[in-house]
């Protein structure tokens, strides 16, 4: 019998305990809610789901003074439990863990020993009280046979600029697996410099942009106390990846558009304070020299692979520099992890985590690479004017790399995840070797969930004429943008079966208010064995 990876399917299961014992005096009696809400306010997470494991978060405030960046607080001892029903009756494992100052007071526990595509809650105690419960589930064991998986997908949450009820309406749906944040997970700016068309919403603390590590840590605390936050990350487990903004604006190897050298300090001061902060701060693994590109498996459905598009990457450029063969978005050692991986996978579908877009955005009447010879004499890059050199588009040798080597190995059902330009998105992946008829891959963009996207940058209201022009412009010329929506604000639900892959758009009613709705605006799919787009005429069931 096969697994159906749903909510029904996974509140049945009664798979085996962890074969671990629960440690001597674990048991804490239950604290009173408000002492909970004190210790734990910052909620609790899981992140990176494997068929015997997950990873554990949450933040502990031993002391009235032992404040998020504040470095102050005695070490103190947390315990954790992993249970196989909400009220605790059976836990499976636990432990405890010593946090301090030096980390924060973060707490992460690198749980083993489960049992594969199973529903677990967990929960920390400190001083007497439980932090409210977490649920999460493990992955499917790597052979198992899964009719279907579901997950949010989210990105670009800039607190200024509104409340973020893209997380609660994900939260309550009650039929996902995870959720995949593309990164910009928190913004570094000081308040006032990117709000809401100009409005802030709710400022920001510290109000001046973070450079240090105390003002890191206080910037992730915020952002944890975002009451649709903690409910979404105490739901479901997470897989998460960064892009700029967790660090700077256009951030690269060795720098970021938004960092001044020497006024604001060191660069490498300032990148090392926001790794260490978000280290602390996010339920992620972290590999070999603090690598979170990393690969993830759900039976024989899928492969996610999460990439990690600011550690290694060249400087931005202009110009024919977009074209250059020794400039990098990935850096050769991650590209090679990448093509390896997706060519190599036995799942049916091969998802990748993608921070910024990878399709081209060709402008003029025609890219470049049309005109031949007479593009290079015009000095003109091969996918023609640039927009946006921050994505693939200015790392085009990269992209013509990963692409036809795709196409070559005749590797399909790869389909990129992708956030960062704050719109939505439904491509087809094209270069000059595969034509605009032979996508090599697909591409779902998800909007962002309170950033500013084209009409908040007019100062418009949403569904202007600009905009639905500047859609339309886009889809004339560029053939294999199949669908872009360039105002609203929202999330994505993705569902992977054997048959498809899809992705549906949701969007704010108003990002600015704190009780949001949101409506379904579009669906697209990729069959299996075919990288063209399919519309949807209806949200997925």
């Amino acid at each position: 019998m096969t697994n159906v990876l749903d909510r029904r399917t996974l509140l049945q299961i009664a798979g085996a305990t962890a074969g671990a014992t629960v440690l001597s005096g674990a048991t804490i009696a239950a604290g009173t809610a408000q002492a909970a809400d004190t210790a734990f306010r910052h909620g609790v997470a899981s992140g990176d789901p494997l068929p015997d494991g997950i990873l554990l978060w949450t933040r502990v405030t031993p002391s009235a003074d032992a404040l998020p960046g504040s470095g102050i607080g005695p070490d103190v001892q947390v315990r954790w439990q992993v249970a196989r029903d909400p009220d605790f009756a059976t836990v499976v494992t636990g432990g405890v863990l010593t946090t301090g100052t030096a980390r924060d007071h973060t707490v992460k526990v690198e749980v083993t020993g489960l049992a594969a595509a199973t529903t677990y809650w967990y929960r920390f105690g400190y001083d007497g009280a439980w932090s409210p419960p977490g649920r999460t589930m493990t992955a499917p064991a790597a052979d198992a046979a899964i009719d279907r998986l579901r997950m949010g997908v989210v990105s670009c949450a800039n607190w200024e600029a509104g409340h973020f009820s893209a997380y609660r309406h994900l939260a309550e749906r009650g039929d996902l697996n995870l959720v995949v944040h593309l990164g910009d997970y928190l913004y570094e700016y000081g308040t006032g410099e990117f709000a809401a068309a100009g409005r802030v919403v709710r400022p920001v603390q510290p109000t001046h942009e973070v450079l240090t590590l105390a003002d890191y840590r206080i910037r992730h605390a915020l952002y944890k106390t975002d009451p649709d936050l903690r409910a979404l990350h105490a739901s479901v487990p997470w897989v998460i990846t960064w892009d700029d903004h967790e660090v700077a604006n256009d951030q690269w190897s060795g720098g970021a558009g938004n960092h001044t050298e020497g006024e604001e300090g060191a660069y490498v001061d300032r990148l090392a304070a926001a790794r260490q902060a978000y280290f602390e701060w996010m339920p992620v693994r972290v590999g070999t020299e603090g690598a979170i590109y990393r690969r993830l498996r759900f039976g024989q459905l899928l492969e996610l692979s999460m990439l990690d598009l600011r550690t290694y990457r060249s400087q931005q450029s202009s110009g024919t520099g977009v074209d250059d063969p020794d400039r990098s978005i990935t850096g050769e050692a991650q590209m090679t992890w990448l093509k390896n991986g997706l060519t190599g996978s036995t799942a049916r579908w091969k998802l990748v985590g993608n921070p910024v877009m990878i399709a081209r955005l060709d402008v003029g009447s025609l890219p470049a690479w049309l005109l031949g010879p007479l593009g290079k004499l015009l000095g003109i890059p091969e996918n023609g004017g640039v927009i946006n050199a921050d994505q693939w588009d200015g790392y085009n040798a990269d992209r013509n790399e990963l692409i036809d080597h795709l196409r070559t190995a005749g590797t399909r059902n790869v389909v990129f995840l992708t956030g960062d330009i704050h719109t939505s998105w439904a491509n087809e992946l094209t270069t000059r070797s595969t034509g605009t008829t032979n996508p090599a891959a697909a591409e779902f963009v998800v909007p962002s969930v309170t950033s500013d996207n084209i009409n908040d940058f007019l100062r418009l209201p949403a569904g202007n004429g600009l905009s639905t022009l500047a859609a339309s412009l886009i889809r004339t010329t560029n053939g294999h943008v199949r669908w872009t929506e360039l105002d609203g604000h929202g999330y994505g639900v993705v569902e992977v079966t054997p048959q498809h892959c899809r992705m549906d758009w949701y969007h704010l009613a108003d990002r600015t208010s704190p009780t949001s709705g949101s409506r379904w605006v579009a669906g697209w799919s990729a069959g299996a064995g075919s990288s063209k787009l399919r519309q949807e005429t209806s949200a997925m069931a």
